[in-house]
C-alpha cells in the first residue's frame, strides 16, 4: 500500500522532490510517497547567515524556489540539514581533515541538528524547520580514524550518519530520529495534511 499517498489523497498529482539526498529519497519512497527528483542547482556555502536556523532555512526555500520556478508541478519538496553547535554550523566537510575537526568537537557534548523544510504549492509555500538535540559519549582519536574510513562523514552535515556506524556514538537522542537522518517525516505529513485536505 502506497500509505502516505493514501492519507493524504495525493494519487495522480505531480510531486517533485528538489534533492538528490539518498537518504530523503529512501524515507519518502518508503513511506510510500511517488515523487520524481529533480536537484536544484543551488550553491551551498554559508555567506552571511550567523544564525543557523536562518541559514537552513533560506536554503531549503532556495532550493524548492529554484525547481518550482523551472518545472510543472503540484508539490515541491525541499529540505536542508545542518548541525550546530557553539553557534557554528558545520555543513558537510570537505576533506578528512574538516571531517576529523567536526567529530572532535562533537565528543562527548550535545549539538542541535536543525532540517528545514521548504514546501510550494499552487496556492503558496511553507517553510518551516525542526530540532533535535544529539549527544556524543566521548570519542578516541581511533574511533574517529576508524570512522573517517567508513566514508560515512564525507557527505553528512556534521560528518556523521546517526542510521549507520555512528549510531555507536549517541548517548542520547531529543526530538524526532528523522530529522537528524534528514527529514522531518512527521512534521511533514502535518503540512500535507494542510495543504491537500483542509
Amino acid at each position: 500500500m502506497d500509505f502516505l499517498t493514501e492519507l493524504c489523497q495525493l494519487s495522480g498529482k505531480n510531486i517533485i522532490l528538489a534533492s538528490q539526498s539518498p537518504r530523503r529519497i529512501r524515507l519518502l519512497r518508503e513511506l510510500g510517497l511517488h515523487f520524481r527528483v529533480s536537484p536544484p542547482r543551488v550553491e551551498e556555502v554559508i555567506h552571511t547567515y550567523s544564525d543557523p536556523f536562518d541559514y537552513a532555512r533560506q536554503l531549503a526555500y532556495q532550493k524548492g524556489l529554484y525547481v518550482w520556478q523551472r518545472e510543472s508541478a503540484d508539490l515541491v519538496i525541499a529540505a536542508d540539514t545542518v548541525v550546530t553547535i557553539d553557534h557554528q554550523i558545520l555543513e558537510k566537510p570537505r576533506n578528512s581533515a574538516e571531517a576529523r575537526n567536526m567529530l572532535a568537537t562533537l565528543s562527548g557534548r550535545s549539538h542541535q541538528v536543525i532540517t528545514a523544510l521548504a514546501l510550494f504549492y499552487q496556492a503558496g509555500h511553507i517553510l518551516d524547520h525542526d530540532t533535535t538535540t544529539v549527544s556524543f559519549y566521548p570519542l578516541s582519536e581511533s574511533e574517529i580514524e576508524i570512522y573517517l574510513q567508513t566514508d560515512e562523514p564525507f557527505d553528512k552535515a556534521g560528518a556523521y550518519a546517526i542510521q549507520g556506524g555512528a549510531a555507536l556514538f549517541v548517548r542520547k537522542i531529543e526530538g524526532d530520529f528523522y530529522n537528524v537522518v534528514g527529514f522531518p517525516v512527521a512534521k511533514f505529513y502535518q503540512h500535507l495534511k494542510q495543504i491537500f485536505l483542509l
